[in-house]
This record gives structure tokens, C-alpha cells and sequence, in this order.
């Protein structure tokens, strides 16, 4: 079984912490890692784009000008492509950007994460933040003792205000919630806090 080391939020070393197997100790596979942030962040596109065909375009009802006598070359309409403020050819449309990913395979992909994770020294198990107030300067604080520099991702076991109201005004700093993790969170941040509570509502969910 997996381990290491259990800190507090002054930064210092207070033991050590069995890490859940199933989620820390399997093979590592980029394809599906690719696969699962690609069907993520597809499914994050909202598809409204929409352009206008040479049928949905105002005006073109009438011939421009005659056919024959003009030297010019013949037109039937003005909302043909080639016209400004014609339709589009081939320009985009509502649709679904939606990839679907097996449940088995995110579960996978999320757990290739959070070894690959541990397995480059960017993952820290901490005992409990325990901010008595909502205080930026308090979490920065913390933040600072634990050495989370660059994009840090803070797992919680459930909702708390007073950390989530503290971290809001920190751009690099995102909390979420144990059973709401994802491949593109995890992938992104440089460190991951991990509250040692959360690690068993994590066993619960992913494992």
C-alpha cells in the first residue's frame, strides 16, 4: 500500500498516511489520459455557433440585373456566397461536441491521474485546514508553509465555506470536492492538497 508523509497547515511533517491502492498504485496510460481530458473538455463546448447559408440571408430574392447585355458575368442572386453580406459555405452550426467516455474508463483515466500524481511529488495529504475565518491571507499562509506554489488544486471532504470564501479571490487556487474530481483538474495543477478526510470519501467513490 502507498504512503506518505501527513502535514499540517504549518507546514510541518506529522506522520504518515496509507494512501488508498486502487487509486495510487496502477499502471499509468497517457492514451486513455488523452482520451478522458479530449471527451472532457469537448463536452465543455456549448456548440451555439451558427452561420448563415445563402437561404437564410436577407434580400437575393431578385435577379441583381439582367442576364444578357451587361458585359457583366451572369448573377442570379445576391445572397450567393461570393456576395458581401452573402451565405457561408460550409460555416458552422448548432451541434453537441459531446464525446462519450465509459464510466469504467473515467474512473480509470482519474486514477492514472492521481498516481501519476503521486509518482511526480505533486500531491501532499494535509491533516485539516481549519481556517477560523474566511481570510485570504490565512490560507495564503497556509499555502506558503506547504511549499503549493504555481496552480494548486485543494481537495476537500465537503463543503466548506469559510475555505471556499478564502480561496475565491486566489486565481491559481481552485477547491473541490472529493467526489467531483476530474482528469483535467488533476492534470492541470502543479500541486494537489489533498484533506485526509477526503481520501476515504475518494476509496468510496472512485475505488
Amino acid at each position: 500500500m502507498p504512503t506518505t508523509t501527513l502535514y499540517s497547515k504549518s507546514g510541518a511533517e506529522v506522520g504518515t498516511v496509507d494512501l488508498p491502492e486502487q487509486l495510487f498504485n496502477v499502471e499509468v496510460n497517457p492514451d486513455l489520459l488523452h482520451q478522458a481530458v479530449t471527451a472532457q473538455l469537448a463536452g465543455r463546448r456549448t456548440g451555439t455557433h451558427d452561420t448563415k447559408t445563402r437561404g437564410e440571408v436577407s434580400g437575393g430574392g431578385a435577379k441583381p440585373y439582367r442576364q444578357k447585355g451587361t458585359g457583366r458575368a451572369r448573377q442570379g442572386s445576391i445572397s450567393a456566397p461570393h456576395y458581401r453580406g452573402g451565405g457561408v459555405v460550409f460555416g458552422p452550426h448548432p451541434r453537441s461536441y459531446e464525446q462519450r467516455l465509459p464510466r469504467k474508463m473515467k474512473r480509470l483515466a482519474l486514477r492514472g491521474a492521481l498516481t501519476a500524481k503521486l509518482g511526480d511529488e505533486q500531491l501532499k495529504v494535509i491533516d485539516t485546514f481549519g481556517l477560523e475565518a474566511v481570510k485570504t491571507r490565512d490560507l495564503v499562509g497556509v499555502l506558503g508553509a506547504l511549499e503549493a506554489n504555481g496552480r494548486v488544486l485543494v481537495v476537500a471532504p465537503g463543503r466548506d465555506e469559510k475555505l471556499e470564501l478564502s480561496a475565491r479571490n486566489l486565481p491559481t487556487v481552485e477547491v473541490i470536492l472529493a467526489d467531483s474530481l476530474n482528469v483535467v483538474d488533476l492534470l492541470r495543477a502543479d500541486v494537489v492538497l489533498i484533506e485526509q478526510p477526503a481520501l476515504a470519501r475518494m476509496e468510496e467513490v472512485y475505488a
